[in-house]
């Protein structure tokens, strides 16, 4: 076992991250594992915290970033669901095994994150990974890849082949969405403002119909045009109130809308008239926070099984030592897809 690990932790007066080496305990408690760390993922989320603009609490000066993937090295006495090896990712919501519990812990966020040379983490709060993916793809699962799964898959209403989705931008969650609702065999829809991401889409999966949003204000048309006159069967909905009543007026009567996010500014005066609309729609609204490791798992075998990769969804990949060059990225937004951190290993 290492005596010691490289760490990134935030500095909150300077608004930047700083590289600590610490020390790693002589002995693992009974149920936890080590894992070396391979890659981690960026998501926004981790700019807003590190800018001090993230809504919920977080840990002063604690360790960023929610996504890794990396390989168990050390496992405590009682450890029984993995062995020395193991491609593992840790789950972003700590607390989430089932998905029934009334309480949240996110890495990177109120508990320590994974950007850090090693990571010692209970063995009940991690997950097997696909064996045919490589480092950098893993690392885009825990958070943009089970957050597309829970929006696209219910007990009562998973997207099936031959449906739409409709999926707002082209950040990890919608762009991993993509890959998933065409692997089902089902038509994807995606909007964004920026007619050069729209072109880097079609060019990757040309039979993806695109909107820009911006020149196109009634996207919510367009899109119920595009899909024959009728309505979507999803909406990946990112924007919140600004975009939410259009969200209900391009899904289909009896359709879901999967409420993942609220980027643009929030104001109630937008959704005049959304509950009469939602009524008249019988649509459902969900909220999606995430997912649970049950939800992890379960996606983790259908991609297993259909062997599917995502190198395409990642933008850019960046070592250690270009950690805040990453950063930048992020903070840029022209990225399509996902920004992963390879570490440098010793």
């Amino acid at each position: 076992m290492p005596k010691e690990r490289t760490v990134w932790r935030r500095n909150n007066a300077s608004r930047s991250l700083e590289r600590h080496t610490e020390p790693l305990a002589d002995r693992l408690p009974l149920t936890s594992i080590l894992i070396k760390v391979h890659a981690v993922s960026l998501n926004y989320r981790d700019m807003n915290i590190l800018n001090g603009t993230n809504p919920w609490p977080t840990l002063d000066n604690g360790i960023p970033c929610s996504d890794a993937a990396g390989e168990v090295i050390a496992i405590g006495d009682s450890v029984a669901r993995f062995a020395v090896g193991d491609k593992v990712c840790p789950i972003l919501d700590q607390l989430a095994i089932t998905g029934d519990e009334q309480r949240r812990a996110w890495l990177g966020g109120e508990i320590e994150g994974v950007l850090a040379s090693h990571i010692v983490m209970d063995q009940e709060t991690c997950v097997c990974l696909p064996a045919h993916l490589p480092w950098e793809e893993s690392a885009c699962l825990p958070n943009a890849g089970v957050t597309a799964w829970s929006s696209l898959v219910d007990s009562s209403r998973s997207l099936r082949a031959g449906q739409t989705v409709l999926l707002q931008g082209t950040g990890g969650v919608s762009i991993m969405a993509l890959k998933l609702a065409l692997a089902f065999g089902s038509k994807a829809i995606i909007t964004s403002s920026s007619d050069e991401k729209l072109d880097k889409v079609r060019s990757q999966y040309p039979q993806v119909k695109t909107i820009n949003y911006r020149t196109t204000p009634n996207w919510h048309e367009k899109a119920v045009d595009m899909n024959g006159g009728r309505g979507v069967d999803i909406v990946l909905d990112i924007g919140g109130t600004s975009s939410l009543l259009k969200s209900l007026r391009a899904v289909a009567k009896g359709g879901t809308i999967s409420q993942v996010g609220y980027l643009s500014k929030q104001d109630v005066a937008d959704l005049e008239g959304f509950i009469h609309l939602l009524i008249d729609k019988t649509a459902v609204l969900r909220g999606i926070n995430v997912g649970s490791r049950r939800d992890f798992e379960q996606m983790n075998e259908f991609v297993g099984a259909s062997g599917l990769q995502f190198d395409d969804i990642i933008d850019e990949t960046f070592p250690t030592s270009r950690l805040e060059e990453a950063f930048g990225a992020l903070r840029s937004q022209k990225f399509v897809g996902k920004i992963v951190i390879m570490m440098e290993q010793d």
